[in-house]
């Protein structure tokens, strides 16, 4: 019998953007605890491995404006998780906090406070900006070139390590102990002192990633434990996994001890072709027209209000150079002409207008069919090298992960892919199956 692997599943509160579907009677709050809490008791349920958040430090501008899916916001993400970390047992608690607009003293500190108080389940997404309209918030603003940013967040977490690392003992041996000082000096750090917290019961925090440009996955490779990524189709999901482990490989790292993890949506349903059916209303629920000029005007760099949603792509080619029509936009298109060429592909095989091919290029790795489809799908996905997991966005919060739970859940664990309990006092890093990072008295030994 072939063994069935072990699926690693995230649950991501999904924020505010275009996948949450607002016009829905079911949608709740993203403000309110009670909406965190009930997700995050969703996925423990459902014996997930962690919970993950996501950060927007500026409201988006598009045309001038604030971009119509941007007008709530989102509260700040270590507060949320540290309430999380009282009303769960077992989850991991993953939360975005951007290397280019804070301090490494006093997000380590942050970090080991939350691994403290959950019992060794904090995650720190590390992400960078060089877009100086969000860096307007920040002392920083505006200051820091593209090509340095994964320097600073290199720099970044090799100074926040260094903080974990002084103070040698956990937390329960630190009687009549005390940290070595520490000193950091790089191109973006000047500093030394002695942390005022015991090293965290993980060692350190599990590292996620989430850039996918050549220098992102460089970072990554050298740094994370897990990597949030796009790729989840099976054809670029394993294309991506590949080159991310043998990225990993080539900076004398293990594969096995950086997680893929693609973002993925799902729909179920008591059989495919209603899966089928509810997958097509909520993509056009998600994506209205005006939502799809938005999306390709990223793409463009060119205002497209002037298009019918209707009818075909535009004619004309894509503006390079600095973003004007987009401010604070979530990431950055590398080649904007092969992505444009890449539309039109699409649209020219399937016939589409210019809504329908926002809406099929925006699709992530979609889990559509009955649970037992569902199920099936995750399975063969992890175990044909698309990914060791995926990060699961409902369209809805915070009820959308219990139709997940309830029905696909039971079927992984019936076919021994997926815990069904938690083993006593695992840390996040115990779930994942990564290495405790060895302390700096270890390493010199």
């Amino acid at each position: 019998m072939t063994d069935v692997p072990q699926v690693i599943l995230g649950a991501h509160f999904p924020g505010v953007n275009h996948t949450t579907v607002w016009s829905d009677p079911a949608s709740g709050s993203h403000i309110h605890f009670d909406s965190f809490a009930r997700f995050a008791q969703a996925a423990e349920r459902g014996k997930f491995d962690f919970l993950f958040l996501a950060e927007g430090l500026r409201l988006r501008e598009q045309g001038g404006h604030i971009h119509d899916l941007d007008v709530v916001g989102r509260p700040d993400t270590l507060p949320v998780l540290a309430g999380l970390a009282a009303v769960t047992q077992h989850l991991g608690l993953a939360g975005t906090i951007n290397a280019t607009f804070n301090e490494p003293t006093e997000v380590a500190r942050q970090f080991a406070t939350l691994d403290h108080l959950s019992a060794g389940r904090a995650a720190w997404n590390v992400v960078t900006s060089s877009d100086a309209f969000t860096g307007e918030n920040f002392r920083r603003g505006g200051y820091l070139p593209r090509d340095q940013r994964y320097v600073r967040a290199e720099e970044f977490l090799d100074a926040a390590r260094a903080q974990w690392d002084s103070w040698e003992a956990p937390a329960d041996e630190t009687a009549g102990t005390e940290p070595a000082p520490f000193q950091v000096s790089s191109t973006q750090f000047e500093i030394s002192g002695q942390v005022t917290f015991p090293r965290p019961p993980q060692g350190h925090p599990v590292i996620f990633q989430a850039g996918d440009s050549a220098a992102g996955r460089d970072f990554a490779a050298r740094n994370a434990d897990a990597v949030f990524t796009r790729h989840g189709t099976p054809e670029a999901g394993r294309a991506f996994y590949a080159d991310l482990k043998s990225r990993v490989a080539a900076a004398g790292r293990t594969p096995e001890h950086v997680k893929v993890l693609p973002g993925a949506t799902f729909v179920v349903a008591d059989t495919d072709a209603e899966a089928v059916e509810l997958a097509d209303h909520i993509r056009h629920q998600q994506v209205s027209g005006q939502t799809a000029l938005r999306l390709l005007e990223q793409v463009w760099n060119r205002d497209l209000s002037g298009y019918d949603p209707d009818g075909p792509l535009p004619e004309i080619e894509p503006e390079t150079g600095e973003t004007t029509i987009i401010q604070g936009r979530a990431r950055h298109v590398d080649d904007p002409h092969e992505a444009v060429a890449k539309l039109r592909r699409l649209a020219e095989e399937h016939g589409y207008s210019l809504r329908e091919t926002a809406i099929a290029s925006q699709a992530r790795q979609n889990f559509i069919g009955s649970p037992q489809t569902v199920a099936h799908q995750i399975i063969d996905a992890v175990a044909t090298g698309v990914s060791d997991g995926f990060i699961l966005v409902p369209h809805l919060t915070p009820s959308g992960l219990d139709p997940f739970v309830d029905r696909v859940v039971p079927l992984l664990q019936e076919r021994g892919a997926l815990r069904t309990d938690y083993p006593e006092r695992a840390t996040l890093r115990d779930l994942l199956g990564l290495p405790t990072p060895i302390t700096l008295k270890e390493s010199t030994a």
